[in-house]
């Protein structure tokens, strides 16, 4: 159960509230005037973690302050977000999110928190699906990958991040629009399932734009979920091409405890909007295979309205809820 990992890693998520706890609930006009703790609830290496680096160095710059970045994987998110409220609100305290894990996991059942318990502030991008395999595999095409799904149903593993996540969804769909068997392995985050994929311990991944950018000549993208063909890959279809409208991926943004005061959550919201247009920043992400979006605070509730709409409607189409 998640709850019950998450009762292991306790102790350490109360040290970041023993940190943050010195700080008053009433927020400075200067803010930030002291280092923010940025808990991603993922292992480093992934998505989440890439670009919570790249916000760490923009932020540094732009405020001269620290922003301290802690990973604490499990659960596919779920142990920070479960924990989260319990944290401090006075804006020194954010947290990764991501979609479409936290409207997902609370209807599958096996977490304490619900998606109404998250306090989202700002929404910074979204990764592409894509199929990808190493770069040795004798699947060459998107076309050589069903083929040998439909010859041998069920042979063939995709690793892919946590379970009812963007990459559980695309997989399950994957094999509902194409009518193939693939088992899906889940792992605790991108970071973790390069080695599997790379040693051949599994046929592929479902993952995204930005894996196969970074495992550029070591792996290969065979199919993405984008409208246009995606710059870097100028010879791999999209979904849309081989006959399958799919355009979607896995959104993140940031959430602050529910305590934490309107004012403070919109100055929290304003400071990330402030690293996401930053152009130095901008131009990590796109060169990464990140799709930028800006979504702060006042457009969040239709925001989630449309982005938990969606995937309620693709959860049930998928048999993946009820």
């Amino acid at each position: 159960m998640v709850v019950s990992r998450f009762r292991r890693l306790a102790p350490a998520l109360a040290v970041v509230a023993a940190l943050a706890s010195s700080a008053p609930c009433a927020i400075a006009a200067g803010y930030p005037e002291k280092p923010v703790q940025y808990l991603i609830p993922f292992a480093a290496g992934g998505e989440s973690d890439i670009v919570a680096r790249f916000q760490q160095q923009a932020f540094a710059q732009k405020y001269k302050q620290e922003m301290i970045v802690i990973n604490r994987p499990g659960g596919g998110g779920a142990l920070v977000w479960q924990q989260l409220n319990s944290l401090p609100g006075d804006g020194y305290t954010i947290a990764g999110i991501n979609l479409p894990h936290v409207v997902l996991q609370p209807i599958e059942g096996t977490v304490s928190y619900k998606t109404d318990d998250l306090t989202s502030v700002y929404w910074f991008h979204y990764t592409p699906d894509a199929l990808i395999v190493p770069a040795e595999s004798p699947y060459r095409t998107f076309q050589d990958f069903v083929r040998a799904a439909q010859e041998k149903p069920g042979s063939l593993s995709i690793a892919g991040s946590a379970l009812y996540s963007a990459n559980h969804v695309a997989h399950e769909r994957l094999n509902r629009d194409f009518r193939i068997k693939t088992t899906y392995v889940p792992f605790k985050g991108t970071g973790d399932l390069v080695s599997s994929v790379l040693g051949g311990h599994v046929a592929g991944a479902m993952s995204y734009t930005t894996l196969a950018i970074q495992q550029k000549g070591k792996m290969r993208m065979l199919a993405v979920a984008t409208r246009e063909r995606v710059p870097q890959f100028p010879d791999v279809p999209t979904f849309r091409e081989l006959g399958i409208d799919w355009i979607d991926g896995a959104y993140r943004g940031v959430a602050v405890p529910k305590s934490t005061p309107e004012a403070v959550r919109r100055q929290v919201s304003d400071m990330m909007e402030a690293l996401n247009k930053d152009p130095d920043m901008r131009r990590k992400m796109v060169d990464g295979g990140f799709e930028v979006i800006d979504v702060p605070y006042d457009r969040i509730p239709a925001f989630m309205a449309e982005r938990r709409a969606d995937y309620m409607n693709t959860a049930r189409a998928l048999g993946m809820i009820k």
